[in-house]
């Protein structure tokens, strides 16, 4: 329904294919939320239960990328103009990637350019701290070498992978049924103190963490969620201290290095 709202179902044929955008850096604020004369449905909407992969995440906008902020807390994106007020469903899986500064090398010290590290602070701080606090998992990935390309193939497939996650996703099926809620990341409130409250360990190094990395209440949440999926990979009845641990880990702190 999306899609034919925007336009983009040829011969009016419908899909059952999970949608993935990649905007390009350029898109403006209009495009990623929604906009024009007639308020049509942007790519946070168009990526309803998909994929919204943004490369080059610092070469976006401030505008544009603090306009996201909504409807990842929410799951909506509200369209307001003079002859219209629409409110389009934008409940999505963000993937963002971006350089730790703008030439790119910031690890080498060989190609790193003149003003490193002070670039790599200019560079980063283009992104909010809100928007990051709505980012579950941070992942600093290094460079691939030589012998990385040539080391041979790990132990766990995408295949095996792709049947944990459907596991997880078939308990989270089953524990909201009944109810609006399809995954971990849509609990709120009770719903989520009642399946993500940690066990006493748990409890008390979140409890500790949250002090120690200043976690905003979203974050303190987020986190319970996080941890929360980890214990369903496990096939966990409860979230454990090593279910919070490694959620904690994928907290962001600090980019620059």
């Amino acid at each position: 329904m999306i899609a034919s709202l925007a336009g983009q179902i040829p011969d009016g044929r419908l899909t059952r294919a999970r949608p993935y955008r990649a905007p390009h850096h350029s898109a403006s604020m209009a495009a990623l939320i929604g906009g024009g004369l007639r308020a049509k449905p942007g790519e946070v909407s168009l990526a309803h239960l998909g994929v919204l992969f943004l490369d080059e995440l610092p070469e976006f906008s401030r505008q544009a990328l603090d306009s996201l902020r909504q409807p990842l807390e929410t799951g909506q994106a509200v369209v307001a103009r003079a002859n219209a007020h629409l409110t389009y469903p934008a409940r999505v899986q963000l993937v963002a990637a971006m350089n730790p500064c703008r030439c790119g090398h910031m690890d080498d010290a060989a190609m790193a350019c003149a003003r490193a590290p002070k670039c790599a602070g200019e560079y980063q701080a283009r992104l909010s701290g809100p928007l990051l606090d709505r980012i579950d998992l941070t992942l600093d990935v290094p460079a691939v070498s030589a012998a990385d390309l040539s080391a041979p193939p790990p132990r766990e497939d995408s295949a095996a992978v792709a049947e944990r996650v459907a596991a997880a996703r078939s308990i989270q099926r089953e524990r909201y049924r009944g109810s609006s809620i399809r995954t971990n990341a849509e609990a709120d409130g009770e719903r989520l103190d009642q399946v993500a409250t940690p066990d006493d360990s748990g409890r008390d190094l979140l409890t500790r963490a949250a002090e120690a990395m200043h976690l905003t209440a979203r974050g303190y949440h987020r986190i319970l969620r996080v941890a929360r999926t980890l214990a369903d990979l496990d096939a966990s009845d409860g979230v454990r201290r090593g279910h919070v641990a490694e959620a904690l880990s994928y907290r962001r702190l600090a980019f620059v290095r």
